[in-house]
């Protein structure tokens, strides 16, 4: 079993790997700053009194999910939010969405920004100033990157299943749903229900990101060229 590290650099190439290193990190701490501006607009400033307004990653992500970054490539983040702060009858909820909020948009900016890069730095629309091979690639990949990567983040944490923001928005809507999430049971088979998602969504959620990626692409880079 190779080191995932060196299986995307062997298999991908070096541009993959960094791109994945960017965007995960980048996405991560962009989505958990995401909950801390929807928090702090609602009238909680738990983000900014626990320091968490900060572009660290540390401090969103911690040890523990740096080093299982580090590990298998994969991580997560938290921003401590005190509901009770918050205004508004639906604050928690608006706060679980601005996270997941946060990656669709940076998806729909590397969707559009995709096509028109591979238009523009191509032969198709400005045969002048085309960009040399390498250059057209790797941005080519690295916007791949983004959209892939945030299409997941964005699916995978609206998924109705505590911890996950999905979760959190059934607990703010469904006080039924809460209270078996907060009940000793609760706990136990949201966790197991959390494990088996997380083992098996990916099967359904990479192959829809996939298809969103191409066929948005798709569409967008026909109708500029």
């Amino acid at each position: 079993m190779q080191w995932w590290v060196h299986s995307v650099y062997q298999n991908a190439g070096v541009v993959a790997l960094v791109s994945w290193i960017v965007w995960v990190i980048g996405s991560i701490c962009l989505h958990e700053l995401g909950h801390g501006i929807a928090a702090i607009r609602l009238g909680d400033n738990t983000p900014r009194e626990t320091g968490h307004m900060t572009w660290n990653p540390l401090m969103h992500m911690g040890p523990n999910s740096l080093l299982a970054f580090a590990i298998i490539g994969i991580a997560w983040g938290a921003m401590p939010v005190d509901p009770s702060r918050l205004r508004g009858r639906h604050g928690e909820a608006i706060v679980a969405i601005a996270g997941p909020a946060v990656n669709l948009v940076l998806a729909a900016v590397c969707l559009v920004a995709l096509p028109v890069w591979t238009a523009a730095a191509g032969p198709e629309l400005l045969p002048k100033v085309t960009a040399s091979d390498t250059l057209y690639q790797n941005l080519q990949q690295f916007l791949y990157a983004g959209a892939f990567l945030n299409l997941i983040l964005f699916a995978f944490n609206l998924v109705p299943v505590m911890p996950l923001d999905g979760g959190r928005i059934a607990a703010h809507y469904s006080w039924r749903y809460r209270a078996f999430a907060e009940s000793e049971n609760g706990r136990w088979v949201l966790l197991g229900a959390f494990i088996l998602i997380f083992f098996t969504a990916w099967r359904f959620i990479i192959p829809a990101a996939q298809t969103t990626v191409q066929s948005v692409e798709s569409v967008i880079y026909n109708l500029i060229t």
